[in-house]
């Protein structure tokens, strides 16, 4: 087990006051507040280096740290250490007698999934052994409903892309406290679609890689499909077959190389009885070739579905099915659209590269991969607006922990708060 220090955990009683202190009166930075609403606790990280401070603020009386707080007064309440497996580590400690007060990881800050030794193991500290965010999450399937309609997750697995090229102008130090990078400085990104469903049948949006890539390109993405589309719209209960209409935001490998299969009688569509309904604008820039691009479009994902007939094209924002409507978004690619769901009173928004994981929550944290960052920064700042103010559901296509949850701003701070 290698073990490094992550963060030291302080219980604070008044915020403001302790923020005076660390913020103002040291400078230091604090990022984004996230609160752990299975712990009743909101948490501030203040980066000092490699190592952070965190910033405990108990949100309910019942929370843990509310209890501390009361039985001792504010104050430094734990050190946490970062582990590679921390399953691994709870089994290792387990055979070793140590007392533990979680002997399963639970979620945590950041996606990570945490669990505390008993201080009497550690000499009078109450240690938390953290996981970073660098696998999914276990639940690959998830669902919600809004209004009449249905809304499930599936997963098409996982992959990496190099930390800078997410991130964009954002300096290291920040961004890997929320991704951490492997040896190769990639990041680990969830390959996600949503499938809705409403009287009208039934819809994907964007379809993941697939299993096209050979293995140059897959290990260079460090695509992992062990648990791919098909097993997870299977536990959702769904064949290829009865899906009735595929919807991708862009044409990008990772968003759209699951719509087109190898097989014998060589490339077909996967969703055999489906329309692909695809933006004209963004086909033809898939064709184009152009020098920045081309490693992301790949003419075998959707080239087939022309051959085949399966394709219906269009050209302006509009509604594709009743609650169901696209918006093109502008940025990453010139034609890359958003999908509002709309119904019962609420909407929903499959924000897909707009916002590609909860730590692109800011105006500016874009990735580096946009063909027009300029055109990026004003469609999304004008969108998360609006996300925060009208309370849309967003769907995230590459968060590794998180599918879907509410942006929430507090002090001028915006955090995720996590629905599924």
């Amino acid at each position: 087990m290698k073990a490094v220090l992550d963060h030291v955990g302080i219980a604070v009683q008044d915020l403001d006051k302790a923020l005076a202190f660390f913020r103002d009166a040291l400078g230091l930075e604090v990022e984004v507040t996230e609160e752990v609403y299975a712990q009743r606790v909101r948490a501030h990280f203040i980066a000092t280096g490699p190592s952070a401070l965190e910033l405990l603020e108990a949100t309910a009386n019942e929370s843990a740290i509310a209890k501390y707080i009361d039985k001792r007064g504010p104050g430094l309440h734990h050190i946490t250490l970062r582990v590679p497996d921390i399953r691994a580590t709870l089994a290792q400690l387990k055979t070793r007698g140590v007392r533990l007060v979680d002997e399963q990881p639970r979620p945590g800050a950041e996606g990570a999934l945490v669990a505390f030794i008993h201080p009497s193991a550690a000499h009078g500290v109450l240690v938390e052994l953290k996981q970073a965010a660098r696998r999914l999450v276990e639940q690959w399937v998830t669902q919600t409903t809004l209004g009449d309609l249905r809304l499930t997750t599936v997963s098409d697995g996982s992959f990496r892309v190099d930390g800078g090229a997410m991130f964009g102008v954002v300096p290291r130090p920040l961004w890997e406290k929320k991704a951490p990078p492997d040896d190769r400085g990639r990041i680990l990104l969830a390959l996600r679609a949503l499938l809705v469903e409403a009287e009208w049948g039934r819809m994907l949006i964007d379809c993941g890689a697939g299993g096209k890539l050979d293995a140059k390109w897959s290990d260079i993405f460090g695509l992992e499909r062990t648990r791919c589309l098909d097993h997870t719209l299977e536990e959702a209960g769904v064949a290829p077959e009865a899906i009735d209409v595929v919807l991708p935001t862009h044409l990008h490998f990772d968003h759209m190389g699951g719509a087109v299969s190898r097989t014998a009688r060589g490339l077909v569509p996967h969703f055999p009885n489906a329309r692909y309904v695809i933006r004209r604008g963004e086909w033809d820039a898939a064709l184009a070739e152009h020098p920045r691009s081309r490693g992301s479009y790949f003419a075998d994902d959707f080239l087939p579905l022309e051959q085949a007939g399966r394709v219906d094209f269009f050209d302006d924002d509009r509604e594709i099915k009743p609650g169901v409507r696209v918006v093109r978004a502008c940025g990453h690619t010139a034609h890359h659209q958003v999908v509002y769901l709309e119904s019962g009173g609420k909407t929903a928004v499959c924000a897909a590269d707009v916002v590609a994981t909860q730590a692109h929550i800011q105006d500016n944290w874009i990735a580096a991969l946009d063909l027009f960052p300029m055109e990026s920064f004003a469609f999304k700042q004008r969108f998360l607006r609006e996300a925060i103010d009208r309370e849309y559901l967003i769907f995230f296509d590459h968060d590794p922990s998180i599918s879907a949850g509410y942006i929430r701003e507090k002090d001028g701070k915006r955090f995720v708060q996590r629905v599924i």
